[in-house]
Formats: structure tokens, C-alpha cells, sequence
């Protein structure tokens, strides 16, 4: 089973795809699609949505999971994350993919086995769970432990 965990933000999505066979998990890909600060709203949309199709075209993954938004002490950032989900769940359902959701807690508890985990511990416990992976950048290390996540967590 192939799962395509995403970390959505209007300025640069992670993803990462993880194989599934069982308990044992493999690194496929991972990477970030970035968009440009100055373009207009839509066309960052576009951008976001047509990276990760491509993603999906080049890997075939069977699910997709995404990490729950969480609300900022700042609505604008608020609303822009969650314009930018939309088009990350819009991209999955283009490309056909059942889609499952994951509070940011729960995706640490399922790597790190604490939901209080920092980020470096997420990232060192990629490297153990997935040896010799050499992640894309801090979006894509959370994008891979969405899908690590899901993984643990179980069919649908």
C-alpha cells in the first residue's frame, strides 16, 4: 500500500510517500511544491494543485492522508491554510484517492509515541523508521510522518 501523507501551506506543501507492507515501512519519495509569495491567491491554488497531481501521476499511491488544520492566533494565516488544504484535498480527490485526516497530535504520538513531541524529535524518528531517507525539507519530514502516521493507524 502506497500512502501520500500531506503538510498543507500556501507557500510550500509538503509530501512524502511511504510503502506500507504490514507493519514494515519503506521510504518511495518525499518533496515540497512551493508557490510564489507574490502571484495572486489563485494562481498559488493552481500551483499547489498541479504539483501534487503530478505527484500522484509519477507514484500511483492508493490513499492519501493530511494533517487536521489547526487554528492560528492570526485568522488571515488561518484562512490561507485552509484555502491551500483545499486545493491539497481537491488535488487527492482528482486523483481519485480516498483521503483520512490526522490532528497533528496524533501524528506525533504515532511516530514518537508522545503527543507533545517537538519537531526534531519527529525528524530524528524519521531516520529510524525509515533508514537512510534524505528528507526534502521540514514540510516534507512532516508530510512523511502524516503518512508514517496513517500507516500505523490503520485500513480503512
Amino acid at each position: 500500500m502506497l500512502i501520500l501523507g500531506l503538510d498543507p501551506s500556501l507557500s510550500c506543501t509538503g509530501w512524502g510517500i511511504v510503502r506500507a507492507e504490514g507493519a514494515r515501512l519503506s521510504h518511495i519519495a518525499n518533496g515540497q511544491v512551493k508557490t510564489d509569495a507574490r502571484a495572486p491567491l489563485p494562481e498559488r491554488l493552481l500551483a499547489l494543485q498541479q504539483g501534487l497531481a503530478e505527484v500522484i501521476f509519477d507514484h500511483a499511491p492508493q490513499r492519501a492522508a493530511v494533517e487536521e488544520i489547526f487554528v492560528n492566533k492570526n485568522p488571515q494565516s488561518t484562512l490561507k491554510l485552509a484555502q491551500a488544504r483545499g486545493a491539497v484535498l481537491a488535488a487527492c480527490a482528482r486523483g481519485g484517492l480516498p483521503v483520512s485526516e490526522h490532528a497533528a497530535r496524533s501524528v506525533k504520538k504515532a511516530v514518537v509515541g508522545t503527543g507533545a513531541a517537538e519537531k526534531a524529535q519527529v525528524q530524528a524518528m524519521l531516520k529510524v523508521l525509515l533508514p537512510g531517507v534524505k528528507v526534502a525539507g521540514a514540510d516534507a519530514a512532516d508530510a512523511l510522518a502524516v503518512a508514517i502516521a496513517d500507516a500505523h493507524l490503520g485500513e480503512r
